[in-house]
């Protein structure tokens, strides 16, 4: 009885012990791993993709990493917050590991879209109003101002701020920019975007036209509506000229002669020509005192407009 007692004792022993075993061997092959990825994968080669606006080596001297620093220990947060912070025009960024020795960053660049003055200063804007460099009136042009905000502590390299009150306006700037860059309409931007009404954004597009948007309105509709409103205009021979408002309920889209201009461009904040005598609509080359252009349907391709 108590020979069977001590076998069944020495049986519980291996079994632990066994199991301490392998856990402890476990740990040692773990370590020796470990060990062997600080001591051979190593940075030895750095890529740079994507690149235009800075060279290769002010990216790789941005991120901090040195030749011989191990690709596993390499904080790639930390390198990714260093570079968007030291180089403002890097709109984006990834950093991939390629073993045995390589680093390889995907670089996405801004593109500035828009100035903003506060002091003498001029600020330039992205799609999402990082600021991205700062001047004199040289880097605006052939960009919008950006007029009703008021910028408050800007910094390059940061995003606009502004004061509460007009935070909700910065909010609508965002995503109409957004709206713009997904339909890449971003370049016909010109002399203006203007927030100073509580309901209406109001922008330059192109050389003559003038452009209403309701500032609450669907900026992704908007600018679709907006496409089809200039391939109706140019397909019936009219001009791009006056104000063409989409501030209207049912998704109207109203063409007026006169074109509307802030008080900094014209001095009254109201058109910058008399309105233009009444013409009959459908007059080759001329715009209609009036023309209303309604989609009818949903935003898949198959709207129609007609004008009255």
């Amino acid at each position: 009885m108590a020979a069977r007692r001590k076998r069944k004792g020495r049986r519980r022993n291996r079994g632990r012990f066994g199991f301490l075993y392998k856990l402890l061997s476990t740990l040692i092959i773990f370590a020796a791993i470990l060990a062997g990825c600080v001591v051979f994968f190593r940075v030895n080669t750095m890529v740079v993709e994507g690149n235009s606006r800075y060279t290769a080596e002010e990216i790789i001297i941005a991120s901090g990493v040195q030749q011989g620093d191990n690709l596993f220990t390499l904080n790639k947060s930390q390198m990714v917050s260093r570079i968007l912070t030291r180089l403002p025009y890097v709109d984006d960024l990834s950093v991939d590991r390629k073993l045995p020795d390589t680093l390889i960053f995907h670089v996405t660049e801004s593109t500035p879209v828009a100035w903003i003055g506060s002091g003498g200063t001029c600020w330039l804007l992205d799609h999402r109003c990082k600021i991205l460099e700062a001047g004199d009136s040289s880097l605006t042009q052939g960009r919008p101002e950006v007029l009703g905000l008021t910028p408050v502590d800007a910094t390059v390299g940061n995003r606009l701020t502004v004061d509460p009150e007009e935070q909700t306006k910065l909010d609508r700037l965002r995503e109409f920019l957004a709206a713009i860059e997904n339909r890449q309409m971003t370049g016909s931007l010109t002399s203006f975007i203007d927030l100073s009404s509580d309901n209406e954004i109001r922008f330059g597009y192109g050389e003559n036209l003038t452009v209403i948007f309701p500032l609450n309105g669907d900026f992704d509709q908007e600018t679709y509506e907006l496409k089809r409103a200039l391939e109706s205009m140019d397909e019936r021979g009219i001009p791009r000229t006056g104000t063409l408002d989409q501030n209207y309920e049912g998704r109207e889209s109203h063409l007026l002669p006169e074109r509307w201009l802030p008080d900094q461009l014209t001095g009254t904040g109201q058109a910058e020509t008399d309105p233009a005598p009444e013409t009959e609509a459908g007059a080759e080359a001329s715009a209609p005192p009036q023309a209303s252009m309604t989609p009818q349907g949903e935003d898949d391709g198959t709207n129609e407009e007609t004008t009255e």
